[in-house]
């Protein structure tokens, strides 16, 4: 068994979403736990600012554990319930 990592508020994450047509960011921010993290839409100067302001560095890919996507079946975020339409709905 793997050791789980002990929760370090330091570490901080950033996950960009979208870049929209209007300039504003739209992006996951977590602190600690890459998977416990918040939904954040800001104009690019405020999220270069809040980036710098905590110490993080915007990545790519998702900021969940992807290992095992069944065990992430229910989780869901806004932009998600945006995008995806019908989920679980059988196709007809």
């Amino acid at each position: 068994m793997t050791p789980t990592p002990a929760f370090n508020p330091h570490n901080k994450f950033v996950r960009i979403i979208d870049t929209h047509a209007n300039g504003l960011i739209e992006f996951e921010f977590a602190v600690g736990e890459p998977g416990l993290f918040v939904e954040m839409l800001m104009g690019q100067a405020q999220f270069e600012d809040f980036c710098a302001l905590h110490g993080v560095t915007p990545t790519q890919g998702p900021l969940q554990d992807e290992t095992d996507p069944g065990a992430h079946e229910w989780d869901w975020s806004l932009h998600a319930a945006r995008t995806q339409k019908n989920r679980h709905s059988d196709p007809a």
